[in-house]
């Protein structure tokens, strides 16, 4: 008796042993899937005709069903959605909003070509597209729908946020805010803007009539003739930007003539929603950023100036990246987002 006993002890012990386990497992893999389905997903959506490549960032708190503000996330010029874009839209997220980082097209794993042309005019009709496509989605509020942009992306952001009327609200961090005469201080005055406008010329004509594409390095240390020349360590560096995404080793010399001619400014007078904007006097052109900012017609706007010792344009990168300034960049433009949104 005593030893039938034992037996069934041990039998019940081991089936209640074995739905321990079995529910542990089952736990662990609900829990995995929920994260998932909460994180991220890529998504995919046309841009005039071509396939654009995105990641779509979900709030730690989403629920299926409700429908949430969302945020169009742009990086620097020749990015790619893995680099600031990417790494705004999942702190964007974290603070609850649904996020969209993507890759323009010809960059990424986006359709297009020449690879790594730089054109100003693309890049804001893929946002108006990136817009027109999260509008199609349950989870997102059609109706509150921002728009965010840092250094070049900025450029590109605030010049589609004053076409359409889908976007609601528009922040910009470390933007890059150009004119004719701002080039020439980056690119050898008037002789050098001419010189590579004439380059970029060539390298379209060349392609219309071989289908050959001109390209240079994105950026060096060593070759004066690459887009970026000097020690810009966000773009050398593979703990920073230098990310097997994207390509040091690829620009687009057609890129010239489209950069060097554009002027955010005529659009300023047409920008009458919220804007928030960050800056510095260590980040990029900052009397382009408060002369565009003063442009504005709107009454809700706002301008914060960042204290820095760095000098001008090095407090640019540490937007990019580093957790001082992103951080304060996030905080701050949440409370705009979730203000106006």
């Amino acid at each position: 008796m005593m030893k039938k006993r034992i037996i069934l002890l041990t039998v019940i012990s081991v089936v209640i042993l074995g739905c321990k386990q079995e529910t542990k497992v089952i736990q662990k893999e609900e829990t995995k899937t929920t994260i998932k389905q909460k994180d991220m997903k890529k998504i995919q959506f046309k841009s005039e005709g071509l396939a654009i490549v995105g990641n779509l960032f979900y709030p730690p708190n989403y629920e299926e069903g409700k429908q949430y503000p969302t945020i169009v996330c742009s990086g620097s010029w020749t990015t790619v959605k893995e680099q600031m874009a990417g790494l705004y839209a999942k702190r964007f997220a974290e603070a609850g909003f649904i996020t969209l980082a993507f890759d323009f097209r010809n960059y990424g794993e986006s359709e297009g070509v020449p690879r790594s042309w730089e054109n100003p005019e693309m890049k804001i009709q893929d946002i108006h597209n990136a817009i027109t496509y999260l509008k199609t989605l349950p989870e997102v509020d059609a109706n509150k729908i921002g728009a965010f942009g840092v250094c070049a992306g900025s450029m590109y952001t605030l010049m589609a946020a004053a076409e359409d009327e889908n976007i609601k609200a528009v922040a910009t961090t470390a933007s890059w805010l150009h004119d004719a005469e701002a080039v020439k201080l980056f690119y050898g005055g008037e002789e050098g803007v001419q010189a590579k406008i004439q380059l970029a010329q060539d390298a379209k004509k060349k392609y219309a009539e071989t289908g050959e594409f001109t390209y240079i390095k994105a950026i060096s240390t060593t070759d004066p003739g690459a887009a970026m020349y000097g020690e810009f360590d966000y773009y050398l560096n593979p703990e920073r930007g230098a990310i097997p995404e994207w390509s040091a080793d690829q620009f687009a010399v057609a890129t010239w003539e489209d950069w060097l001619t554009l002027d955010p400014f005529p659009s300023a007078a047409k920008l009458d929603k919220p804007l928030f904007m960050v800056h510095s006097d260590g980040c990029v052109l900052p009397d382009y950023t408060k002369k565009y900012f003063e442009a504005v017609p709107s009454k809700n706007k706002e301008l914060v100036w960042v204290d820095t010792d760095l000098a001008s344009p090095m407090h640019q990168f540490a937007f990019y990246d580093q957790e001082k300034e992103v951080h304060l960049a996030v905080n701050k433009t949440s409370d705009f987002f979730h203000k106006n949104l």
